[in-house]
């Protein structure tokens, strides 16, 4: 079973959750937006059967951990120091580092910033990158005035409040949204909306009847929905997009450091028919010739963006079968 303390690191308090013997080797599992630790309820046990002390915190500006109301407090040293002072805290000198979306993006850069605290590192759904300039101003140049998400999330105000208003609402449409069901029940517009008056969830179908289910059965009940409701209403959003609102500070950071610096063990974990397959769809490919020890990825069939929640089974195994080469 897992347990849940509240441990303050780097000028933050975090909610974590645990499970596993202390004394077996860590891994920390690090989650998307917008979601939590609860991402990663299918995982905690298994892992730790397997012999592994699991750590899974909700990062700074979720839930009921600290939220920040500065942007700058959620750029890559903080959050990647977050999870390096949890590994501190444990008395380890370093762990294995998985995430799930935007926790990829850290565990990545994490690896890069420093390679000598992360034993070995495994991203879900988002591929390792190296921008060759800062990326809104990348997507700036591809959509223009145009709208996309990410450049939407910039603006500090209405995304948050637009996300803020029905929590439960916010939290059914997205998670239903970006799974394989919702994926491959939505047209792809053909021409996308203007930024100018258009919303996060602007697009989004109004979601099924709970339970959602997936290739391995329902993934998500009204319990699991309820979790999310109830995190969201504490912390709102502001943190959780304010990640967004430091792509390029964190591409100023990196400077030159870049995929070169990963020489501990590599993987890569997507569903089939996750959305950010078609955004970057030569990730695979790319981490194969960038990353010196990359040992491999795993596209799971009939799974979404929430690969490790809609068919944690397929996960699971990806996951322990790359944790046994370590």
């Amino acid at each position: 079973m897992s347990t849940t303390t509240t441990i303050a690191v780097n000028d933050v308090e975090l909610v974590v959750h645990e499970a596993g013997d202390p004394a077996n080797p860590t891994v920390v599992l690090a989650h998307g937006f917008p979601e939590l630790a609860h991402s990663w309820r299918h995982q905690m046990q298994p892992l730790a059967d397997a012999g592994f002390h699991v750590v899974a915190p909700d990062q700074r500006g979720y839930g009921h951990s600290t939220v920040p109301r500065d942007i700058a407090a959620y750029g890559i040293d903080q959050l990647a120091g977050d999870l390096f002072a949890l590994v501190d805290h444990y008395g380890r000198d370093d762990a294995v580092f998985v995430g799930h979306d935007w926790g990829s993006i850290i565990v990545w850069q994490a690896a890069m910033l420093r390679p000598e605290r992360v034993r070995a590192v495994v991203g879900v759904s988002v591929p390792c990158v190296q921008w060759p300039a800062p990326p809104t101003e990348l997507m700036k140049m591809v959509y223009t005035d145009r709208f996309f998400y990410i450049l939407y999330f910039q603006q500090v105000g209405p995304p948050e409040a637009e996300l803020d208003a029905d929590p439960r609402d916010t939290m059914a449409k997205v998670l239903f949204g970006a799974s394989a069901a919702g994926v491959k029940g939505r047209e792809m517009p053909t021409e996308l909306p203007p930024m100018e008056g258009t919303g996060f969830l602007t697009q989004m179908n109004a979601p099924p009847a709970l339970p959602y289910s997936g290739p391995e059965g329902p993934w998500l009940t009204e319990a699991d929905l309820d979790v999310y409701a109830h995190e969201f209403a504490t912390s709102g959003f502001f943190g959780p997009v304010s990640y967004y609102r430091n792509l390029d500070a964190n591409f100023v950071r990196l400077g030159e450091v870049g995929p070169a610096q990963i020489t501990m063990p590599s993987y890569f974990i997507c569903g089939e028919d996750d959305i950010v397959r078609t955004m970057d769809p030569t990730g695979p490919e790319r981490m194969r010739t960038t990353l010196p020890d990359y040992r491999g990825d795993v596209l799971i069939p009939g799974s979404g963006h929430w690969v490790q929640q809609e068919t944690p089974a397929a996960f699971n195994d990806a996951l322990l079968g790359f944790l046994r080469t370590l």
